[in-house]
């Protein structure tokens, strides 16, 4: 348990940068999966639920980890969140979006999942070079 809560506890400049990061990044993302009709979140508070009270501490604990750990363990996370977005109705999928139509619609979560599985360790690295660039430092 001391491990788990050390990997959380960091400097809150770091948490700030994650946050606002996140926060954009789903902003941008539910409105670019909205304006081209792939899919959205039900309500627009969703992104603060999923990707910062969601994603962000999932991101702190894998931030040291290889790249394709974060990833695999990302997979993990999204798969999750996708399976229960979609089952609970709380995100929508629009019918006939382009990835129905590449990957088939019994294949559209698997789709999201391992597409969104990628913000972990690109989330972890745009941090870090964020930090580094306004505070001439690594994040501990």
């Amino acid at each position: 348990m001391s491990s788990l809560k050390q990997k959380l506890y960091v400097d809150y400049k770091l948490i700030v940068i994650y946050i606002t990061l996140y926060f954009c990044w789903g902003l941008g993302m539910n409105w670019f999966g909205a304006t081209v009709e792939i899919a959205r979140f039900t309500y627009w508070w969703q992104v603060i639920s999923c990707y910062i009270l969601y994603m962000v501490p999932i991101s702190l604990l894998l931030r040291k980890m290889p790249f394709h750990t974060q990833y695999a363990y990302g997979l993990v996370a999204m798969a999750v969140l996708e399976f229960g977005g979609y089952a609970l109705q709380t995100s929508y999928a629009y019918p006939n979006n382009i990835l129905d139509k590449i990957f088939g619609v019994r294949n559209f979560s698997l789709s999201m999942a391992l597409f969104f599985a990628l913000y972990f360790p690109l989330g972890n690295r745009a941090v870090q070079g964020i930090y580094k660039i306004l505070y001439k430092k690594e994040p501990e």
